[in-house]
């Protein structure tokens, strides 16, 4: 075989990059110009096809210091997400405020027409949820949710290892992250106070150690919950070495726990954490009747793998171990979350994290805080819509 036909059969085997078209520019708003918002403007502005136009913050003169920090001093700013879509026309919006308004402010978008990448986690609680999806149906613009992770191929082959078929059915899943030391004040006490989190660890993170693995098996329903929070160390004055004050406002979780119970008789056992006396609260695994996953964790969770993951299975009457090396992505996961979400408005295509799926994500994270508060199981219903 000569060395050109070898040379064309590995240019077949890489993925063609698509062609931006450039002859009609989305025109696009950020709604919060806080830390995540840094991520979208720099991403975007990478794009051809892109226009920011517009911004809002609730901190007059905040959204304007933003704009022409990062190089769009033209972007019209706003003092409120209201004023900007009742003021601006507008194909989509990134929502980047507060986790407690992230439901209000895509809601008012999805009713004016406006498509919406929304920052995870989803909202705070189901209800939010519920309320956001119902929106999302009636408008019939596409709404993603920011969970770039997604896009990490080591996600996916996770996925791919699970659909394969080679663990079997799918019946105990152990999965969860912790940093020992990582409660969010770089930039003050918006990810910790209970007005503007609304929960802490359990949806900053959780949200993504439960993607993982649920995405992988289908996202299948929960049915009950076990749950539980705790704050030992955000209510601690001496873990903050600056701002001791940070303690008396700490109003959200900063470990949590539970113990899920999922359609398809599968078992869902999870923890997560800002802050512990542990580097890790365990490694994800994923146990299937014909073989085990191994998925090792990180030091300081953020949506990866920690090292080469394992299949535990059998070949002709042998228990071996078969490794899956770490894949390194060639590409900015951030940048791709916000590209598949502006090729699907473009093409029709379907949302590349549908809320359909995150619903569930949500009411999992909303059961836990619920049944945490109540010392008891409880039962998870998500309404039909």
């Amino acid at each position: 075989m000569s060395v050109d036909i070898l040379n064309k059969f590995k240019e077949d085997q890489l993925e063609k990059k698509k062609d931006i078209p450039t002859d009609r520019k989305f025109r696009v708003g950020i709604i919060g110009t806080g830390w995540i918002a840094q991520s979208h403007i720099l991403n975007y502005k990478k794009m051809p096809d892109v226009e920011i136009v517009a911004g809002a913050d609730l901190i007059p003169g905040k959204a304007k210091a933003f704009f022409e920090e990062y190089g769009v001093p033209d972007a019209l700013c706003f003092e409120s997400h209201t004023e900007l879509l009742n003021s601006v026309e507008l194909d989509a919006v990134s929502v980047c405020t507060y986790n407690a308004t992230h439901a209000e402010c895509t809601i008012d978008a999805l009713k004016k027409g406006v498509n919406v990448m929304l920052e995870k986690p989803m909202c705070v609680t189901l209800e939010e949820a519920v309320e956001i999806f119902k929106a999302e149906k009636e408008s019939g613009k596409l709404l993603s949710i920011g969970f770039q992770p997604r896009f990490d191929p080591n996600m996916k082959k996770i996925k791919e290892i699970v659909e394969s078929g080679v663990l079997g059915k799918i019946y105990y899943i152990q999965t969860g992250g912790g940093r020992r030391r990582g409660i969010p004040t770089p930039y003050g006490t918006s990810f910790i106070e209970k007005e503007t989190g609304g929960i802490g660890a359990l949806g900053d993170i959780g949200c993504y150690s439960l993607d993982m693995v649920l995405n992988a098996i289908g996202y299948p329903k929960p049915l009950t919950v076990t749950g539980y929070t705790s704050d030992y160390f955000g209510k601690r004055p001496n873990y903050y070495k600056n701002h001791p004050e940070y303690a008396e406002v700490f109003g959200v979780d900063d470990f949590a726990a539970g113990f899920v119970r999922l359609e398809g008789d599968i078992i869902l056992d999870f923890r997560i954490s800002w802050a512990m006396n542990m580097d890790t609260s365990g490694d994800t695994l994923i146990l299937g009747t014909e073989g085990g996953l191994r998925i090792p964790s990180t030091e300081c969770w953020n949506g990866s793998v920690g090292g080469p993951m394992k299949i535990y299975h059998e070949v002709a009457g042998s228990q071996v171990e078969t490794e899956i090396p770490v894949i390194e992505s060639k590409e900015d996961l951030f940048y791709l979350k916000l590209r598949s979400f502006l090729d699907a408005i473009r093409d029709g295509g379907p949302s590349p994290v549908p809320s359909s799926q995150i619903i569930i994500n949500q009411a999992i994270i909303d059961g836990i805080a619920k049944s945490a508060a109540l010392g008891r199981e409880i039962e998870i219903n998500i309404p039909e819509i």
